[in-house]
């Protein structure tokens, strides 16, 4: 019997919830991204809930994205149309390049599940400083679509025939866990 050299990359993963009225009892979007990740064997690196408003969101992602430990950024929230909804406006600047697939593939699973409705749906990703940051809508059932139908496999190291652990490793620390 063989066995396989490669290991899991454990990576670290921060979460942000962009909203007005949402605290750490009511963010079940965010807890549910925090128990997703951990359950796949990741780590989560910094959490936190900041108001609707481009400025802050980018002040705390920056920092995020500084920080040579931090992998992945998941944000819940804010990709509506409401005059509040910011989140594209706030994260698109940041990217050093755009997963123009992330957000036409989660509108085409969520097709499945909310109909036509998903065309309001501004979801996003891109990666800036070797951190892929995914911007998805605030509601716990789109976190979840997004989470088992994408980020998932797509932060898991061993999934094939791709995914971003090989971009958002380089030049960042990690750890291996066997599977």
């Amino acid at each position: 019997m063989s066995h396989t050299t490669e290991s899991q990359i454990a990576l670290n993963i921060a979460v942000m919830t962009v909203s007005d009225t949402r605290d750490e009892i009511t963010d079940t979007s965010g807890h549910y991204l925090i128990k997703a990740l951990t359950e796949a064997g990741h780590h989560l690196a910094d959490k936190d809930i900041v108001k609707d408003d481009v400025y802050q969101m980018r002040a705390v992602a920056s920092q995020w994205i500084a920080d040579d430990t931090i992998h992945a950024i998941l944000v819940t929230g804010g990709t509506g149309f409401t005059e509040r909804d910011s989140t594209p406006e706030a994260f698109s600047p940041l990217f050093d390049k755009s997963v123009d697939g992330f957000g036409e593939l989660f509108r085409h699973i969520s097709y499945g599940e909310i109909g036509n409705s998903t065309i309001q749906s501004r979801a996003l990703a891109g990666l800036a400083n070797n951190t892929v940051i995914f911007c998805m809508p605030g509601s716990t059932g789109a976190c979840k679509t997004a989470w088992t139908g994408i980020i998932k496999d797509q932060l898991d190291s061993m999934h094939k025939p791709c995914n971003f652990a090989p971009h958002i490793t380089i030049g960042k620390k990690c750890e291996s866990r066997e599977q």
